[in-house]
């Protein structure tokens, strides 16, 4: 038990460190390469994936809902953002809106990190 409530924590302070990093980590320098990966290799799971898994794949969250299960977690949302907000707030999003703004918010810092990499390139050439 003690095992899996410290991979359920490694779990929990890793992928919130993602998502930050996904939204935010186009705006250093140094971290902005390494954020363009990030967006494509999660945008790559959502989409490539999909035929296998469905749309929206995250291997993270399917790891750690695994282990939500063991330690009796039932009746998990579909998205891990969706997790997140009720385990904060109570009030489960509903999906679609959930889907809707993951999206957006995604579709938003991937742009800005193509805008911020494609400055920076052209700064240093």
């Amino acid at each position: 038990m003690e095992s899996l409530l410290l991979q359920h924590y490694f779990f929990q302070v890793f992928h919130i460190s993602l998502i930050l990093f996904n939204l935010f980590g186009w705006i250093g320098k140094k971290t902005a390469i390494w954020n363009l990966g990030t967006l494509l290799l999660t945008g790559a799971s959502w989409i490539l994936l999909a035929p296998f898994y469905g749309l929206g794949y995250c291997p993270l969250t399917d790891w750690h809902y695994q282990i939500l299960w063991q330690l009796g977690y039932t009746d998990l949302p579909r998205s891990y953002i969706a997790y997140l907000v009720e385990s904060v707030s109570g009030w489960r999003p509903d999906a679609s809106i959930t889907d809707i703004c993951t999206g957006l918010f995604f579709g938003l810092a991937l742009v800005a990190s193509i805008i911020q990499n494609l400055r920076i390139r052209k700064s240093s050439g």
